[in-house]
């Protein structure tokens, strides 16, 4: 089954933020890289976490017949790096996202503003008024 880039893009989002994952941004990449068409970078509380948000991600897209590219950093959880070639999801443990700092590295490119329900999730998660 073939999804559309914005689909893909969408599945990321909602399988990272089913599994709690904070500080989801994502950035459209079109006019700034070759690299990939969206970079979805999102943080979690532990390196557990971040492997379970990858897992789901993962998940997702495979019940949609879409499988990574690659996968890099699961083993360890700091920083996993799901590649589907036009979408690039992000997981980093908290601390780790601070270090490498990606946002300040794209600072040029605007963030997306996600369709709702998504983008309500972000901001509830942001407060910390998240429904559990």
């Amino acid at each position: 089954m073939s999804t559309s880039t914005w689909d893909r893009m969408l599945a990321c989002v909602e399988a990272a933020l089913a599994r709690k994952a904070s500080d989801l941004v994502v950035l459209p990449m079109t006019e700034y890289s070759s690299v990939a068409d969206y970079f979805i970078i999102c943080s979690a509380r532990s390196d557990t976490q971040a492997q379970a948000i990858a897992d789901a991600v993962e998940h997702r897209l495979r019940d949609d017949g879409v499988r990574p590219i690659s996968i890099e950093g699961r083993e360890h959880g700091q920083w996993i790096l799901v590649d589907y070639g036009d979408v690039v999801l992000h997981v980093f443990f908290t601390p780790v996202r601070a270090f490498y700092d990606l946002e300040r590295l794209w600072a040029h490119v605007p963030r997306l503003e996600l369709p709702e329900p998504y983008q309500s999730q972000v901001r509830a998660q942001k407060t910390g008024t998240e429904n559990d």
